[in-house]
């Protein structure tokens, strides 16, 4: 009880805080900023159902009170291999994303509804917050772009209003280039806007592209025109060559000729796994509207998302935009899945929708194993094909990760709105360099140099700042001698490391070093 109270009272303030924040003009703006423009993942923006005959306008993602019903009637939809867009079961539906607060409104909070653990359905909205404290404003240097997650990343109608938010975000900051900051399948959203746009020509024109059957519009020069850099936040870019190939396992039970029956694990790689689903799914059907529809597995969406994926393995990156990449760590992550055991093997494909699975986990951010979003380790290719400025590690699971401080100050750094030049985003320090002294002494025959330096490392470990601790202290020393006048040098140095009560750490370095020749 005392909990929930808890969780009562700390809505009430959390609200009467978004109160005080929507009646206050904001009180701080950087005006040396360049724009950015948040790019969600799946799932990750607010849909509105418009009524096609009334207008009538409602939610349905995310909608926690009454979300089964909504969903079902307005959300549920069928892929249409001919134009290669997901299209609504209710005829008189169609899906609109509000762009409201320049498209913040659709990825901040995605049910605006909830008070009471609201946090649950937060999406950019710390993000949001923590920019503007950094001088960001909402419609000049701060935007969203929203979009209908069920359609492909490919579908032209989404890259057409991709390209069109490019374009406005460019002139409402002033003619700015933009930082681009995408989590998820945000990624991959704007890999595949890359490459649709490639940095082929040094003028604008329109060119059409035969690709499949469908023909695609492309605008050359659209992401080098209006693009600064692009941040990617967990993005599952790997696609293709595992290290560790993603397994579907199921324990079956086989009979020999005599009928002796014997239970065998058996493995199936991702192109072998096909047959399966085919054969699990054959029977699927769902109920709409009273009516029983089939819906068994679809071929013509695995073929569409094929040629996604060759399209995606074929970006290149303009050689004037930086590309930055952050990916999670420290969790467990499915990545291969085991249907049945030894003592119940599967004897019924079609009993798989309905079976517990089991999985085997590898590292990564709970929903992107570190492998797709990093590096293969195999053949020490980069998983996202990109040449980067950088690319940081930060333990944090995969939605989570947009909350993360660590995140928020590697951002800030590379945004450049922290104006600090010291901070290290690898290990996420602030080295702030405090004195510098050397000194050095000739004789015959010999040279003396002495060295002193500082430094204050900021950082924000878990450690009790309000205890005295004893200083840490390491030696290091160095001796060579050089063939040429047979020249001797020793050099010692101690390094200490001071922990103090502000949560800082003092770091003196000294060094004395001799050189004698013979």
């Amino acid at each position: 009880m005392a909990v929930l109270l808890e969780d009562i009272v700390k809505s009430v303030e959390h609200l009467l805080k978004l109160i005080s924040k929507t009646s206050q003009e904001q009180t701080y703006v950087d005006p040396t900023l360049d724009p950015v423009l948040l790019v969600p993942g799946i799932a990750g923006s607010i849909l509105n159902a418009v009524d096609s005959k009334t207008g009538r306008t409602e939610r349905v993602w995310v909608r926690i009170l009454g979300a089964d019903h909504e969903f079902r009637d307005k959300l549920w939809s069928r892929f249409d291999p001919a134009s290669g867009k997901t299209e609504c079961l209710d005829p008189d539906t169609h899906i609109e994303i509000p762009q409201d607060r320049y498209g913040l409104y659709a990825i901040d909070m995605l049910d605006p509804d909830m008070i009471i653990g609201s946090e649950c359905v937060y999406y950019f909205h710390d993000m949001i917050v923590e920019f503007i404290k950094w001088g960001y404003k909402e419609g000049t240097t701060l935007f969203g772009f929203g979009y209908d997650f069920r359609q492909s990343n490919r579908l032209q109608e989404t890259l057409d209003r991709l390209a069109a938010k490019l374009e406005s975000v460019y002139t409402a900051s002033g003619g700015r280039k933009i930082n681009i900051i995408s989590h998820s399948m945000g990624g991959l959203l704007t890999k595949c806007f890359m490459s649709l746009h490639p940095d082929c020509f040094n003028f604008k024109f329109l060119f059409v592209v035969e690709y499949e059957s469908n023909v695609i519009c492309i605008v050359f020069q659209i992401f080098e025109k209006y693009v600064k850099s692009w941040i990617a936040i967990a993005a599952p870019f790997q696609d293709y060559k595992w290290e560790h190939v993603p397994l579907l396992e199921i324990w079956k039970k086989r009979c020999d000729s005599d009928g002796n029956s014997t239970t065998v694990l058996e493995t199936y790689p991702p192109v072998e796994a096909i047959p399966i689903f085919m054969e699990a799914l054959s029977t699927n059907q769902i109920c709409y509207s009273g009516v029983d529809m089939d819906m068994p597995f679809n071929l013509e969406i695995l073929k569409w998302a094929n040629e996604t994926r060759k399209l995606l393995s074929s970006a290149k990156l303009p050689e004037q935009i930086k590309f930055y990449n952050i990916y999670g760590s420290n969790y467990d992550t499915p990545h291969c899945v085991c249907y049945g055991s030894n003592e119940a093997p599967v004897t019924d494909l079609q009993e798989l929708p309905t079976l517990q699975a089991r999985y085997i986990y590898v590292d990564g951010d709970g929903t992107v194993p570190l492998e797709s979003a990093k590096v293969s380790c195999l053949n020490s290719s980069l998983a996202d094909g990109l040449h980067a400025v950088a690319r940081v590690g930060v333990p944090g699971d995969h939605r989570g990760i947009l909350c993360e401080r660590q995140v928020f100050r590697i951002l800030k750094h590379w945004l450049r709105a922290d104006h600090d030049p010291f901070y290290n985003p690898v290990n996420d320090y602030v080295i702030l360099p405090t004195a510098f002294e050397m000194e050095t002494t000739k004789t015959k025959g010999m040279e003396v140099a002495s060295l002193k330096e500082e430094w204050e490392i900021v950082g924000d470990d878990d450690e009790d700042c309000t205890m005295e601790k004893e200083p840490l202290v390491g030696s290091i020393t160095v001796a060579r001698t050089s063939g040429y006048m047979s020249v001797q040098e020793e050099a010692h140095a101690t390094v200490t490391i001071q922990s103090q009560k502000d949560g800082k750490k003092h770091v003196e370095l000294s060094a004395v070093s001799i050189s004698a020749s013979a």
